[in-house]
């Protein structure tokens, strides 16, 4: 047997400062059900956090807080919405390095991975900061030349947002921004893998000046029936998702009940595509790219390598020793490429899908067995040819 390692992080910043509960109307508060759910480091498989769980009642006083909250946010001057967005992007742009670590603590990428994300999560504010101060109408004449046609942009209302666990804080900004540029106010449903950075970010975007209940946020181990609850409620007027299609046709049955206005972002299945005339050097650096941005979890990873029969084994064995070079390891160390998958249930999905590949004729390049270390790792590095 391996004994394993206890794995210590070294952060700059106190866990126990990290918001748990939910953030509703500008309070935080523990939920209706006192029941909490364990938030896990990938890197170890120990809990780090444990959040509030909230119920249907807990998810419709956000829709109230969020409601209560709407036609003052609305009025608000866009100047003024402007500059409180942009001091979210200071805000950010200061506490990038706290930021980055509990991404890569709640969602085990590397740490370059997680600030490359806290920098790109920011600059959804500074661009929507810009945004703010323009949200133009039209004047146009009629067809009979009689009348002039105004056409006037006003916020939409309440909107639910829901996001994945991939990237906690980029997600989380794409949305918000854009609904507080334009005068609405939200509730913000985190994956409960990686809830820690939306409930960071809710106590900064407070301190920046978000007035109580523009913006919520819940977390729940009842996702189905509470965001259900939330888009029946006539008060919500949007919802934004990103997430898996399977997910996405269940939310957009749901939001057809009353007619929600829906922006869906969903699984993808990405081919990348080698020819026989490929640079294989440009090739290699593009399918690295291409394949282990964000340790491969990504909506834009390749999921699938077409390469043309002339070219195909020296780009597998390059490609194979590439992989095989990444330094992997918990996400939160400076030397990590790569940390680990997100769960269990996604190592078994990775295991499962490697034996249907070899039991198909394929041979394992690099990796391919269970390894025993703390965490939800994958090997890539025991060789092995069949």
């Amino acid at each position: 047997m391996t004994t394993m390692q206890k794995i210590t992080p070294q952060l700059s910043f106190d866990m126990a400062a990290v918001p748990t509960d939910l953030f509703i109307g500008g309070k935080w508060m523990p939920g209706s059900t006192g029941q909490r759910i364990d938030v896990i480091d990938p890197s170890t498989g120990a809990a780090i956090a444990a959040i509030a769980d909230a119920s249907v009642e807990d998810a419709m006083a956000a829709v109230q807080a969020a409601a209560d909250a709407g036609p003052n946010w609305a009025a608000t001057p866009p100047r003024k919405r402007s500059e409180i967005l942009r001091r979210c992007f200071e805000l950010m742009v200061e506490r990038k390095d706290m930021l980055a670590q509990l991404i890569s603590l709640e969602n085990g990428k590397a740490l370059n991975d997680a600030q490359g994300e806290v920098a790109y999560a920011a600059e959804f504010f500074r661009w929507f900061a810009e945004e703010a101060v323009r949200l133009n109408g039209d004047i146009s004449t009629a067809p009979s030349g009689a009348n002039k046609i105004i056409v006037q942009h006003q916020p939409i209302g309440v909107a639910v947002l829901v996001t994945p666990w991939n990237f906690p804080a980029a997600m989380a900004t794409r949305k918000i921004a854009p609904a507080l540029a334009a005068g609405c106010t939200c509730v913000l449903k985190p994956a409960t893998e990686t809830p820690l950075t939306a409930y960071a970010l809710a106590a900064l975007f407070a301190e920046a000046g978000v007035p109580d209940g523009v913006v919520n946020v819940i977390t729940t181990g009842r996702s189905g029936p509470v965001v259900s609850a939330m888009l029946h409620d006539p008060r919500v007027r949007k919802l934004s998702f990103t997430g898996s299609t399977e997910v996405g046709r269940r939310l957009l049955h749901e939001a057809a009940d009353t007619v929600i206005s829906c922006s869906m972002e969903l699984g993808g299945n990405a081919p990348f595509i080698v020819f026989d005339d490929a640079d294989l050097d440009a090739a290699i650096e593009g399918a690295m790219i291409a394949k282990m941005r964000n340790g491969g979890e990504a909506c834009t990873a390749a999921n699938r390598f077409y390469v043309q029969a002339g070219i195909a084994e020296a780009f597998s064995r390059r490609l194979a020793e590439r992989m095989g070079a990444m330094k992997v390891g918990p996400g939160y160390e400076a030397a990590t490429q790569c940390g680990p998958l997100i769960n269990q249930g996604a190592v078994d999905r990775i295991a499962g899908l490697i034996h249907d590949a070899t039991g198909r004729g394929a041979k394992v390049l690099t990796g391919g067995q269970p390894v025993a270390r703390q965490g939800f790792y994958f090997p890539h590095r025991h060789h092995r040819r069949r």
